[in-house]
């Protein structure tokens, strides 16, 4: 009997954490990360790869079609720059859509496909402005400067706190969006239907400078 303590012990740990977060309903929808392991994560600043007076936009070729979207990197330059910095790396391509809630969101850029994965870093929160409405494109997080890779694409609008980086918007492709939220799911091991059964891939990401 005493073996089966401490396992026991840290799964109600593991599980105070996790429902300690906000859940993803109309009144209060969760759009948390599990935290990585933090031996894993430290705080840097990636290399600046985009310019100054330019635009850029991306391109996710999907299994189920093609979005782009647009980023203000003249508002959010730091997130813009670390997610071209990891397109241009291939850090997302074969990621999935590893998150699915219907009439809310879409959530990818874990290169495990768990909700747990992450480029091995965290960067700050910037300033942004603008309100999570259909089609607009925002950073995951675990809580404030816990930025990594994964992000969001709002199904519909939604009233979340403003606790998440919007740093683009979908311009092309809004019904590739709602073939994915439409994707048939399964409740996972917390409780939450959002586990899709036929996971959507991101089969590449081209960045476009203008």
């Amino acid at each position: 009997m005493k073996k089966w303590i401490l396992p026991a012990v840290a799964l109600i740990i593991f599980g105070i954490i996790l429902f300690s977060l906000p859940k993803a309903t109309s009144n209060n929808p969760r759009v948390n990360l599990t935290p990585e392991p933090s031996a894993q994560v430290e705080a840097v600043s990636t290399e600046m790869v985009i310019t100054k007076n330019k635009t850029y936009s991306a391109l996710l070729r999907t299994t189920q079609g093609d979005i782009t979207m647009q980023f203000s990197a003249d508002k959010t330059p730091i997130t813009v720059n670390n997610f071209v910095y990891l397109a241009r790396k291939r850090f997302y391509d074969n990621t999935v859509f590893h998150r699915i809630i219907k009439g809310f969101m879409i959530q990818g850029g874990d290169p495990e496909g768990t909700g747990m994965g992450g480029p091995g870093y965290e960067f700050e929160d910037e300033v942004f402005e603008g309100k999570y409405t259909r089609g607009t494109v925002a950073m995951a997080n675990s809580g404030p400067d816990t930025n990594g890779s994964q992000f969001f694409i709002m199904h519909q609008d939604y009233n979340l706190p403003p606790n998440y980086v919007i740093f683009g918007k979908v311009t092309k492709g809004i019904e590739v969006v709602d073939k994915i939220a439409s994707a048939e799911v399964k409740t996972n091991t917390f409780g939450e239907p959002s586990t899709p059964v036929t996971p959507v891939k991101v089969t590449s990401v081209e960045i476009v400078e203008e």
